[in-house]
This record gives C-alpha cells, structure tokens and sequence, in this order.
C-alpha cells in the first residue's frame, strides 16, 4: 500500500486534499453559499413561486454540477434568465408544470450536450465574449440598485463601510476572503447595535427541511409534451449558452482547459435531478462564479460542492441569524463583484483608436441587447450575428476584378481575386464588359476561392451573358475545392436563365 507521503500518491491526490487549498475551497464556498440566498429568492419571486423552489434548484444544481460539471469552481445555481423562461409557464399551469417543463429541458440539453453544441463556441467572436462579460457586470451592478433606493438611512453607511472593508481587508491578510469578513462584521454590527436595515430575511422566508425527491404531477400526453416543450429547449438553449460562455470566461480566468461536452452533459443532469427534487431549474451564475474564483481564489469542485452544502445548512440550521445579515453587506460585495468583472480595457480610449469600428460595434450591440432584455443569451445571439454580418461585409469588399486585353484585340482576360461566396458573388455579375469585350472571354480565379452555390451561379450567369452575345467565356485557375463546387453545379443552377 502506498505511503500517504510517496511522490506516487501526491500525484494523484486532489489538490483540494491540501490544507491550504481546502481552506480557500472551503471559504470560498461559504462566501458564495451567503450571497446565493438573497440572489435566488429574488429569482424565485420572478419566476413566480415560492422561495423554496429557487434555493432548492441552487442546493442541487451546484451540489450535482460540481460532480459531473466540465468546469471545475464554477458555479451553477438558480439563475434570472431561466426564471425568465420558466415563469410563464409557472404562472399559467403551476409548479408540477414549471418542473415538469425543468426536467425536459435536462434531457434536451443532455442530447444537445452528445451533439457536440460545446463545439459552437468557437464561433463566438472576442468581441461578443467582451460584449457578454461587461453586460453582465452591468446587469449584476443594476439589480443592486433596488437595494439602495427608497431604504433607511443607515443603508448607505453600512454599504459604504462594506465597500472599504471589502477592498482593505486584502491588504492585511488573504486568510480569509474579505466578502466574508466584511458579511459578517456589518452582521454583527446592525445585531449589536439595534439596526433596522432591510435583511436576508425580508426577501422571504428560508426553508426549514431539505428538498424531497419525487415526480412532477402531470399528465403523461402529448398534449402535455407540446405544452411544455418549447419552454423546456428555451430553457436548454438558455442554460447552456449562458454556461458555456461563463465557463469560458473561467478558462480564461484561470489559464485551465474545461470540458465544455462534459459541462453540456452535466448541466442537463443537474436540471433533471434538481426537477425530481422540485427545483426551478438553473445554470452557471456569472456573478456568483466571480466571487468564487477571482475574488476568492477558489479553482477546485470543492468549492462548488460547499456552496450548495453550505446554502441549505445556513438556510435550515442557522436559518434565523442568516435572516439577519443586512443586505447593504451582501450588495456590497456585489458591486465590487461588477466593477471587477467589468472589462475597463475595452473602452479605454487608447484600446477604442487602436481597435476596428466593426469590433466596437457588436460589443456596444452585445452590451445593448442584454440589457435591454436582461438576458445573456439574447445578447450573444445577436452579437455572433452582428459579427458575421460586419465580417461578410468585410471579407466581400476585398474582392477585386482585373481586366487585360491581348494587344491583337481578340481576347480578355478577367483575373479575379478574393473570397467569392454570397456576399460578394452578386456584385460580380456587375463586373464585367458584355458588349464590349472581344470573342473570347477568360476568367482567371487562381488568386480566388469558391465557396458556395451563389458564386457558382453568378459564374453561370456571367457565361450565359456573354454566351448570348456569341462570345465564348472558359474559366480557368480553380484551386481543387473551388473546381469540385463549381463541376458539380454548374449548370443545375440558373435554369438556363
């Protein structure tokens, strides 16, 4: 048997074994456990049941994500954008039908996880992925000001005094994390000293048992099926994008590789157990996953483990002095949370000279859609299909048409170069001289590429132009693919048209 101190065994035993790394795993997840329960009752109310569902779904999803999860130290909780999905459905036809419509939506984004849609992000241009990054820091500092509006006065020194403590403390000691220290010194302080002050406990109350497992009651039809189903794949698509983009961003964060299929994968198992335990489903928390690992220093699954653990012994065991944390502690470390994750780079004004006007452009259009909508995946949606749009413009008018004339006048000789697909084959028709060109017309694309149906079909038209004049047109210079599309279209086409 081998010695716990051999080299064999130090290898392969989890990092979070060691003292140091357990301490920062496991503080961290009781950092991430506190601020999760104001965060997901205020979920639960917007999806319209009661706050039970939404920590219940937070318990299971990170308890379940950090073991099948592709993403180790992020994140997955109850979240905005799936109670934006789900609370129609929660408020037409009830809470059998909300779960029901989670543990479908598990199983769509277990399929789509097989079907390799992790492989899909790397289509997602930088500038989108800033775009959802400060977004998202918008969108974390703008539910924070609800909290500070229309409060008692002694909110603001009490958040102020979060603010310093969670920005002073580091400088002393990275012991313990400051978003923790400064939680439970306002704590004690508004407990003392007799403060009334809007608390944990004024965004509802916080469950006294743990989650129960059983089947949703509904119907098995398939009236049931075409009820629930779109929500279900919105709530797929919703999760997964949001996931994979935050895992992403955690790659980056953290220099490490993630499983993005095994993330898939693993967020569909998490929404089918949380739906049998009566969750409202959810997936990776932006917000909550920056704390954990850029504020906290958390890079293990342990940490994502205790955050669900420690959510539902705080909620159960110490339930009525978790009540009593004063929310300016909590929207503190919030903002501070928002302000870090904002990517200030992107808009100093020497990065905005120095980078292209289509760049800015789907950041700012990313940034807009989501906080118009509130929602991360509607932004990146829209961002990537920005991007596309502005690179095709690009790309297309970079395509150039050169005409030589033999010095005997009996022939031209057209040399065309750039990328040739939809974009830029419609203006190609164009380019050309029908009447007046000799009887001979060559078309010479070795400093080009053929990409689709379209260019093809413009080459066609072209022919059938000059063919029409009694001139004769021979293409020459097709690289091996461009001759493979052009052999086995050309002519199925235009109709002879």
């Amino acid at each position: 048997m081998p010695n716990s101190s051999s080299p064999s065994f130090a290898r392969l035993r989890p990092s979070w074994l060691s003292p140091r790394v357990a301490r920062t795993e496991i503080l961290a997840g009781l950092v991430v456990g506190l601020a999760l329960i104001p965060e997901t009752i205020s979920f639960s109310i917007i999806a319209g049941v009661d706050p039970s569902v939404g920590l219940f779904a937070s318990f299971t999803m990170a308890v379940v994500i950090s073991i099948v999860g592709g993403r180790p130290a992020m994140i997955s909780a109850a979240t905005g954008a799936i109670a934006l999905v789900v609370a129609p459905i929660a408020r037409e036809h009830g809470l059998s039908y909300l779960v029901a419509t989670v543990i479908l939506g598990g199983l769509f984004q277990i399929v789509l996880g097989c079907l390799g849609v992790a492989r899909l992000m790397r289509f997602v241009p930088r500038s989108v992925m800033v775009g959802f990054v400060n977004s998202l820091a918008i969108l974390v500092f703008l539910a924070q000001v609800p909290e500070l509006i229309d409060v008692p006065w002694a909110v603001y020194p009490l958040f102020a005094g979060g603010l310093v403590l969670t920005v002073l403390f580091p400088k002393l000691t990275k012991a313990v994390p400051a978003p923790l220290v400064s939680i439970v010194a306002l704590t004690a302080l508004t407990i003392a000293a007799g403060i009334a002050v809007p608390t944990v406990g004024d965004k509802g109350a916080l469950p006294s048992s743990l989650p129960v497992p059983g089947i949703p009651d509904v119907p098995l039809t398939t009236d049931t099926l075409a009820l629930i189903a779109p929500y279900a794949l919105a709530l797929a698509l919703v999760g997964l994008m949001e996931s994979l983009m935050t895992a992403k961003l955690v790659d980056d964060i953290t220099d490490t590789r993630s499983n993005k299929t095994r993330e898939s994968i693993g967020q569909g198992i998490a929404n089918i157990v949380t739906g049998f335990f009566g969750g409202m489903g959810g997936c990776a928390m932006i917000g909550q996953t920056m704390i954990n690992v850029k504020t906290s220093g958390a890079r293990t699954r342990l940490s994502t483990f205790l955050a669900g653990a420690f959510l539902m012994v705080l909620c159960i065991v110490f339930g009525p002095l978790v009540s009593q944390i004063p929310m300016a502690a909590l929207v503190a470390v919030m903002v501070l949370v928002s302000v870090g994750t904002f990517d200030w780079h992107s808009i100093a004004p020497a990065t905005l000279k120095r980078m292209p006007a289509g760049e800015i452009i789907v950041m700012l259009v990313t940034v807009a859609v989501v906080v118009a909508t509130h929602n991360l995946a509607i932004g990146v949606v829209v961002g990537t299909i920005t991007a596309v749009l502005i690179f095709a413009r690009r790309v297309a008018r970079r395509v150039d048409v050169t005409a030589i004339t033999d010095p005997d006048g009996t022939q031209v000789v057209y040399a065309v170069t750039g990328e040739l697909f939809f974009a830029s084959s419609n203006e190609l028709v164009h380019r050309f001289d029908y009447a007046g060109d000799p009887g001979e017309v060559v078309i010479d694309l070795t400093g080009a590429h053929v990409w689709d149906a379209s260019t093809v079909a413009a080459l066609d038209a072209i022919t059938t132009k000059y063919e029409a004049r009694g001139k004769t047109v021979e293409i020459v210079g097709l690289d091996g693919h461009s001759a493979t599309i052009h052999h086995r279209l050309t002519g199925e086409l235009t109709g002879g048209h």
